[in-house]
């Protein structure tokens, strides 16, 4: 059987198993795939599928995304992409309105540098701007609807808000 034109995905994944220790059998367990399809994609005989590869990430606890950059279903500025959008949502100091507000800025920026933004993102924002002015909108009068962003200041250690800095 001839090597497809999977990169060197299949010699990463390899490498990424021996790193973490594991056998051929133990991570095609823990990915819930047969032992000699990962076989056969680790030799390049095979061209696995996003979800399978997606599936092989989570058991080597690496990111998806790397995988699918080396099997030429991503690229890589969208990769990079990806992993900002995941950064910010994985963050744990900030809440889900703050993680929303902060992609939405995001992609306003990015559309300004003259990037495409994902259509699958949801922003509602057009523009640095725009995005400048929502927030300043919020700031006048949103804060106490809890739509806008918390531009009220520090909370204290019982949640009620701080003295405002004096100016």
């Amino acid at each position: 059987m001839a090597s497809l034109n999977v990169g060197n995905l299949g010699e990463y994944l390899r490498e990424q198993r021996r790193t973490a220790q594991l056998s051929l059998r133990q991570l095609a367990d823990a990915a819930g795939v047969s032992n000699p399809y990962l076989s056969q994609i680790e030799r390049g005989l095979r061209k696995p599928s996003a979800e399978v590869l997606q599936q092989v990430a989570k058991a080597l606890r690496i990111s998806a995304e790397t995988l699918y950059v080396r099997a030429g279903i991503l690229d890589e500025r969208e990769r990079e992409e990806l992993e900002t959008r995941a950064v910010i949502l994985a963050d744990p100091s900030i809440n889900e309105r703050q993680k929303n507000v902060l992609l939405q800025i995001y992609d306003s920026f990015r559309r300004e540098n003259g990037f495409d933004v994902a259509p699958d993102t949801g922003s509602e924002f057009h523009g640095a701007a725009e995005a400048k002015s929502r927030i300043d909108a919020d700031a006048d009068g949103g804060a106490e609807s809890g739509t806008g962003p918390d531009v009220r200041g520090p909370r204290t250690a019982g949640g009620s808000d701080a003295d405002p800095p004096a100016n």
